[in-house]
């Protein structure tokens, strides 16, 4: 259950949820990220941290740059706890 936990706290706020947006499109660098939120450089770095420890997004390394992109297991596995929870009213 902590894992659920942790996966609602990183989807809890605004920012990170904008940041969610833009990755649903396809995967991003930071630099690209930035472009389309307008946040400070460190303020994407925090929100970032949080949405992968809670393994909501990943990153891969192409050259000097991380790509980020939307861990789609963990996002299923969300909609299908809701719905469960939905099912047992």
């Amino acid at each position: 259950m902590q894992s659920f936990s942790e996966l609602f706290k990183a989807l809890s706020d605004p920012t990170r949820m904008k940041i969610l947006q833009c990755l649903k499109e396809k995967a991003k660098t930071p630099s690209e990220l930035l472009e389309e939120i307008k946040v400070s450089q460190p303020t994407l770095s925090h929100h970032l941290d949080i949405l992968k420890r809670a393994n909501v997004i990943s990153g891969e390394r192409e050259g000097q740059f991380i790509r980020y992109s939307l861990n789609m297991s963990v996002v299923d596995m969300a909609v299908e706890y809701l719905i469960q929870i939905k099912k047992k009213r």
